[in-house]
């Protein structure tokens, strides 16, 4: 448990926002309690620490070390020119958020089809709460052991709520994109992210995470999905924040009867970037994709730590995590494939695999099978290594300089999971990050 002096920053802004009432929807009993229980189990736990098992690989010293202050609701608005977007400036559905908050004026939200909603969680506390109080904290449930979850439940007050109907499909990909923006002192945000998608529904989601600023940011956000029977869930993400950022992602879904989850995500920015992924196939035949890359270099760390749960029969996964480090660039692999004991006839497969640029890069993989039925095709594997020195031989051999065949070779090592992503655009969109951070490599 980490000590008091580590935990009084964050318990001080809960009571200084509580004591003012200023937190959105506080005079909703569901969530006064909610975020009750969450400052009570965070400090119970406190800052996770190496001790803890799945933080074994993930130091948060730095963290602590930092005096964060809590982004005001007063963010100044960037100008449409300095936010980036995957999508294209006109293409699809966009929202944005600064530091946390909504930023209607740069968001595009009159385009989405009847029966599908894009709101703002301060937002959808007023409109629809009933929605709300269905799902938030009751996704999540039975993991009571995720300190940061606890402390995004307690500091909550803004974020995404995506809400589409049985039956509609949302044609054109919506973009969240969160800036985090900080010039001065070290800011932090708590976003709380709502997506359900009804029976037979489907949506693409793609979340661009950048920074404007050189500001330190610290941004605990938590999401809960729900995917309905049939629905189909495309879900994409970019983290590109600046190197003085840390960000922490905690994700819980549940995938339905027949229904698809297909998630990626590219890390190539923050100082610490920590996904937390957990989700339950809950329906027969329900298939998940859980796939992932990152880019690290200088002292950057990323940590993808993933529990992929087979409730029921006949349900299947697939998840490939790939990455690439130089200098001191550091990387974690922790992927649990859970097969309960009724999820007969399941189908999962999971792999890691590292390039490691430098001598002084490093990954720590643990992968894991936990299976309780005796009817299932399990596989798991982790590689890690130099780039093949044949292959490279060869394309420098051919006039290639050393620079430009090693880029060929990393593109086309992170490209076999790039290829997952179901859409184009979307693709092509990905890559090119892929070539823009290699461009900057060392030789």
């Amino acid at each position: 448990m980490a000590s008091e002096s580590a935990l009084e920053p964050f318990t001080e802004q809960y009571e200084a926002l509580t004591g003012a009432g200023t937190l959105p929807g506080d005079a909703l009993p569901w969530l006064k309690r909610l975020r009750e229980e969450g400052i009570q189990r965070f400090g119970e736990l406190g800052i996770p620490t190496p001790k803890v098992e799945v933080w074994k690989y993930t130091n948060l010293r730095a963290l602590e070390r930092t005096a964060f202050q809590p982004a005001a609701g007063g963010t100044a608005t960037p100008s449409l020119d300095t936010v980036p977007s995957l999508i294209g400036e006109q293409a699809g559905h966009r929202i944005v958020f600064v530091n946390g908050r909504l930023h209607a004026d740069l968001s595009r939200l009159d385009r989405l089809p009847d029966g599908a909603r894009l709101t703002s969680f301060a937002k959808a506390l007023d409109e629809d709460p009933g929605l709300l109080s269905d799902h938030v904290g009751r996704i999540a449930e039975g993991h009571d052991d995720q300190a940061m979850y606890h402390l995004n439940s307690a500091l909550m007050q803004d974020g995404l709520v995506l809400h589409v109907r049985g039956g509609v499909k949302v044609e054109e990909p919506i973009e969240v994109v969160s800036v985090a923006a900080a010039d001065g002192e070290p800011l932090s945000w708590h976003p709380r992210h709502l997506i359900v998608l009804d029976p037979d529904s489907e949506a693409t989601l793609v979340e661009n995470h950048v920074s404007l600023g050189g500001g330190a940011t610290f941004a605990n956000a938590v999401t809960e999905i729900t995917v309905g029977a049939g629905a189909r869930l495309h879900h994409y993400k970019l983290q590109d924040e600046a190197t003085t950022a840390f960000h922490i992602h905690t994700l819980h879904g549940r995938v339905g009867e027949n229904a698809f989850y297909d998630g990626f995500g590219l890390t190539v920015g923050g100082k610490l970037t920590r996904n937390d992924l957990h989700l339950r196939l809950e329906g027969s035949f329900s298939d998940a994709r859980l796939n992932g890359a990152y880019l690290q270099r200088g002292k950057q760390h990323c940590d993808n730590t993933t529990l992929i749960e087979h409730c029921v029969p006949d349900t299947t996964c697939r998840e490939v995590y790939k990455g690439a480090l130089e200098g001191k660039g550091r990387a974690v692999f922790q992927g649990k494939l859970h097969v309960h004991p009724d999820a007969q006839r399941t189908d999962g497969h999971q792999l890691s695999q590292a390039l490691l640029l430098s001598e002084e890069a490093e990954i720590d993989a643990k992968p894991e099978l936990e299976i309780y039925a005796d009817d299932v095709k399990c596989s798991h594997g982790s590689t890690a290594g130099e780039l093949e020195k044949t292959a490279l031989f060869y394309l420098r051999s051919r006039g290639i300089p050393y620079p430009v065949a090693r880029r060929i070779m990393v593109e086309s090592f992170l490209g076999g999971v790039v290829e997952e992503i179901t859409t184009e655009s979307l693709r092509t969109a990905f890559m090119e990050r892929i070539t823009n951070w290699l461009s900057q490599a060392s030789d």
